[in-house]
Parts: structure tokens; sequence; C-alpha cells
């Protein structure tokens, strides 16, 4: 209860049974605590050192205890002197905080002047990240792409995620079919639905995305590799045509939990979203990473698509499925599925 005044536990107990009985020294005082002498005599030596004690000169090993009254009110005294100047010097640093951060800022205004902001490496990207959920107030929008997120992802993200529930901001998320494939993703949505996220998924996402308050966009620079760089984007213009793009998806997308409904002529989405993809003219690894998945899987499913279709060739294969209306129904058919409020 004194180590504020800067007593150790030690010296505390020494204190204490001398306050208890003064007439005590050093040896009584050892044996009152089944102490050694020396560590009685290290305690003392802190409690003379704060002047709540004295040793006599006139009597070798005989205590002077000082007036507590009047030795801790002079420890307590000095704290608080401690304390008031501790506190002039965090306002004097909040001062000097709120200078740099104003000079930051403006730096940060003339370099986003043009509504587009660059940024290299994932550090920067991440750093981003942060201040725009810090001054998000009322919703985020995102596509999450690349299947299954790791484990260290999913921990930096719930961290942030909470401070944005608990601010009340609302959050719309897309993730990919593939991501079902994975326990700790599940468990990951699951955490954000418990909280109040609407999330669903789709058998394909154009890229990665996330919008803040429908004023700020971030998208990667490369598509294929998001951990290179990203672009922050704020012109009005940019952002409501993704904001369109995200809103087109999201109808599109199937609610998460909710077991997708499959499309012109029983195939799935993941199946209906390879074939568009294809017949795009996207190589494997492309559709790959579009889906989430791996190259493996990818492949087959292309190769099941064309032993179904007949084809020879991927050229051959996409003649039968326009022929057959696949390409132009996919989107359709999900289309007309009604959406409950997810």
């Amino acid at each position: 209860m004194l180590s504020v005044l800067g007593l150790d536990p030690d010296a505390e107990a020494v204190y204490r049974t001398v306050l208890a009985r003064p007439e005590l020294g050093i040896a009584g005082v050892a044996q009152d605590l089944n102490w050694p002498e020396q560590r009685v005599r290290d305690a003392l030596d802190g409690l003379a050192r704060l002047t709540l004690i004295r040793h006599s000169e006139l009597e070798p090993g005989h205590l002077l205890l000082v007036n507590p009254e009047v030795s801790l009110a002079m420890l307590i005294g000095r704290q608080e002197a401690e304390l008031a100047e501790r506190q002039r010097q965090i306002a004097q640093s909040r001062l000097e905080a709120a200078k740099l951060v104003a000079q930051y800022a403006e730096n940060r205004k003339s370099e986003r002047g043009l509504g587009v902001e660059q940024l290299e490496g994932v550090d920067q990207i991440r750093l981003r990240l942060e201040e725009l959920a810090h001054s998000c107030t009322s919703e985020i929008m995102g596509f999450a792409t690349g299947g299954g997120q790791s484990q260290a992802a999913r921990k930096a993200s719930q961290a942030a995620d909470q401070a944005v529930f608990d601010r009340g901001v609302q959050m719309r998320s897309i993730y990919l079919e593939s991501a079902a494939n994975d326990g700790g993703t599940i468990a990951h949505l699951d955490w954000l639905t418990e909280r109040g996220a609407r999330v669903r998924v789709a058998p394909s996402l154009p890229m990665r995305l996330v919008i803040f308050d429908r004023e700020v966009a971030v998208v990667p620079t490369d598509p294929d590799d998001t951990s290179v760089g990203a672009l922050v984007l704020s012109g009005p213009g940019l952002v409501s045509a993704l904001c369109a793009l995200f809103e087109y998806v999201w109808e599109n997308a199937a609610p998460y939990g909710k077991t997708p409904a499959r499309g012109a002529e029983g195939l799935n989405p993941q199946t209906m979203a390879v074939l568009s993809l294809l017949a795009q003219g996207h190589t494997d690894e492309v559709v790959a990473r579009r889906l989430g998945v791996s190259v493996r899987t990818s492949r087959r499913i292309t190769a099941e698509l064309m032993a179904w279709l007949g084809g020879r060739s991927r050229f051959q294969a996409g003649v039968i499925a326009g022929e057959r209306g696949l390409l132009q129904g996919g989107a359709s058919a999900r289309e007309g599925q009604g959406r409950s409020g997810s």
C-alpha cells in the first residue's frame, strides 16, 4: 500500500513492525519477522533514505522513529510535487504532439491534393488503413480476396474491427466462397457476424477493396500482389464508381451461412464464375487468384467444365457455353434470388 511513497515490500514490513513496537532494535525486528538481520538492515537503510527512521548515535542498534505525521506528510508532499511536474510535462508534450500532427496533416494534404495517394509496401498500407479505420464514422465496405485468411491477419483484424464496432460503425464485407474451406476463417466470420457485421460470399471477386464512409477507398496497385502497394482514392468520381461496384457484387453475393443457389443448368456459383472468367480469356493462374483457390483446383474445375460442355478446347467450350446461354444467365439468375437483410 505504501509502494507509491517509495517503500518496497521489505521496507514496508519493517516500518509497520517498528511503528507497532518502537522499542525493538534490529535484532528484535529480525526475530519478530523471522528474517536474517542483514535483510532487516537493508530494509532499514531504505527507510532511513526516506527519513522515516534514524539510527541512534548514542545507542548503536537502537532505532529512532520519526513522527509519521511529519515524515509521511513530507513523502506525500514530495510525490504530489513530482506528480504536478509530470502533469506539466505531459501537457507540454500534448502541445508539441498537436503541432507535429498539424504539420503532418498539412504535408499529407498537399500530397493528396489530386485525390490519389500512393502507398509503398505492406507497412505503409497497414498504417494508412489503421488511420482510416480510426477516423471512420459510419460504414466500412470491402472485398476480402485470397480465400482463407492467415491467423496473424485475423488476429490483427479483430483488434481493429472491435474498436470500429465499439464506435457504432457499420461493416459490410464480401468474402470468397473458398474461405469456407478454412476453419480459422469460418470462426473469424462468425466472430464478425456476432458483432453485427453483415457478411456475404461470392465465387470470385475483382480485387481487394476497402471503402470508408463512402468517401475514401483503398485498392491495390497490383491486384496480383497486394503487398506491393496501394492507392488511396478520395476523388468523388472514383469513390462513387467503386461504391457502385461494391453494391453490384453485394446484391449478387450470397448471405454468409446459406448455401448459394445454383444457376443455369444446375451449375454452382463457383463453376459459373470459372466459366465467365475463362470466356474473358483469363489464365488458370488468374482464375485461381480470383476464386482464392489453388491453380490445381482451378484446372480441375476447368477440365470438368470442358468435359461437361463437350468442348475439345477452351475456345470451343466457350462457344458452346454462349450458344446455351450460360454466359448471360449466370448473373441474372443470382439477381433474381431474394435477399434477406444480411
